[in-house]
């Protein structure tokens, strides 16, 4: 059975590898060079450093995927949106893993004032991660046609969005 649980930093090996996986064979980044482990642990660093959650699934000391949320944009008003990431590894897929790391990772940003997850998702034909999102309450608002260019051909992105606690019917300032 396995475990959601807060990254650790001797996952990084396996976080590197299953991202690199998504990067040469997948549309779901449109990264088109694995980034290195030196460069995975950076970005997990930044996600962490601002009280963001970064989790990993876990079977049997092996971690078969991960999520993490980072503010939508860098800029001050945007400090209650985040966008969800999430890969599996290849033998991961089909078990419902990305929903239980999704509703898990929701859970976590909701705890720390999130108050709207976006995916923003690569490939409109990516029909694992937008039933996953659907899945765990995300709503479509919109497709960015042919904004990405891999593998030789043209991608959209998808856009996605879910209401974390309260949404906008309060101010996230008050108690």
């Amino acid at each position: 059975m396995p475990t959601i649980r807060p990254s650790r930093d001797d996952d990084l090996p396996a976080i590197t590898a299953v991202y690199a996986h998504h990067v040469l064979h997948g549309t779901g980044t449109f990264e088109t060079t694995p980034p290195g482990e030196t460069d995975m642990a950076a970005r997990r660093a930044d996600v962490l450093s601002k009280g963001l959650p970064w989790l990993v699934a876990e079977e049997d000391g092996q971690v078969l995927g991960f999520a993490y949320c980072n503010w939508f944009k860098p800029r001050p008003a945007y400090r209650f949106s985040a966008e969800d990431s999430i890969y599996l590894a290849p033998q991961a897929h089909g078990r419902g893993l990305g929903r239980e790391l999704l509703t898990a990772l929701a859970a976590q940003a909701e705890a720390r004032g999130v108050r709207k997850l976006i995916a923003v998702i690569g490939d409109s034909a990516n029909a694992g991660s937008v039933g996953v999102h659907r899945s765990c309450g995300f709503t479509p608002v919109g497709v960015l046609r042919s904004c990405g260019w891999k593998f030789g051909r043209w991608l959209d992105v998808v856009l996605m969005e879910k209401v974390l606690g309260a949404g906008d019917s309060t101010s996230p300032e008050a108690p």
